[in-house]
């Protein structure tokens, strides 16, 4: 399996302390991805290597974390992992693009998953602005399978760059999306696929947290900020 490293975070799944791992390779080419050096990364690890990892800090650990790229794209590798996960008593989230929607049916069926964050990139008919392929109605796909499973969480959330959304889009995107969570989250203009979004300006947290307000009512769940000034702030 392609794995590109791991952290130990405290605020990757909230009020869990996790191993996330990140798995290397997506096929999409999001203009805003901050994990570049993931994309074509080859460096390989076991399945054997993996499990030592998480045993290595699992008396400290509440939770692991598959993030990525897109970790889907090995799917048996990330069946391989939570199943071990479930083996020694840990939950799981995977952090997906939701491009896969037979792949989440599947790691459901098998009852591998706790909680899912669901990158809802933009409107579902504007993906190919944002990513280079029409595939938002296969993410639309994905967030209808996991709401119906009452027994994991699913957090939507979307990354806000201005020079590739509106306020407009956010307000149109609440009225189509359902979960527990919807998270406008800050772009960061640092190390991103498209140089071009290097000369962005990074959004204000004062005017996330407005949008966010805005259409807090629009959505039947909690709306949250995440900032580098503030980290997560929940709105409602």
């Amino acid at each position: 399996m392609y794995i590109g490293g791991t952290v130990i975070s405290s605020v990757e799944f909230h009020g869990n302390m996790s191993l996330v791992i990140f798995m290397s390779k997506c096929p999409l080419a999001c203009r805003y991805c901050h994990n570049v050096e993931l994309l074509e990364d080859n460096t390989q690890w076991t399945l054997d290597k993996v499990m030592s990892e998480i045993d290595s800090a699992a008396d400290f650990l509440d939770a692991i974390v598959v993030s990525g790229g897109e970790p889907l794209v090995q799917t048996d590798a990330v069946i391989d992992i939570f199943k071990y996960v479930r083996e020694i008593g840990l939950k799981t989230k995977l952090d997906t693009s939701g491009i896969y929607p037979d792949k989440i049916q599947k790691l459901l069926d098998l009852e591998l998953l706790d909680y899912v964050s669901l990158d809802i990139k933009t409107t579902f008919p504007k993906y190919r602005k944002i990513t280079g392929s029409n595939v938002g109605f296969n993410v639309k796909k994905s967030m209808e399978l996991i709401n119906r499973d009452p027994n994991v969480h699913l957090e939507l959330r979307t990354t806000y760059v201005p020079t590739l959304h509106t306020k407009k889009d956010i307000r149109n995107l609440v009225g189509d999306i359902e979960g527990d969570v919807y998270t406008i989250q800050q772009f960061r203009n640092k190390n991103v696929l498209d140089p071009a979004l290097e000369e962005v300006e990074v959004p204000n947290p004062h005017d996330l947290r407005k949008l966010a307000e805005e259409i807090m009512d629009n959505f039947d769940g909690h709306v949250k900020v995440k900032s580098a000034e503030f980290g997560e702030e929940i709105i409602k």
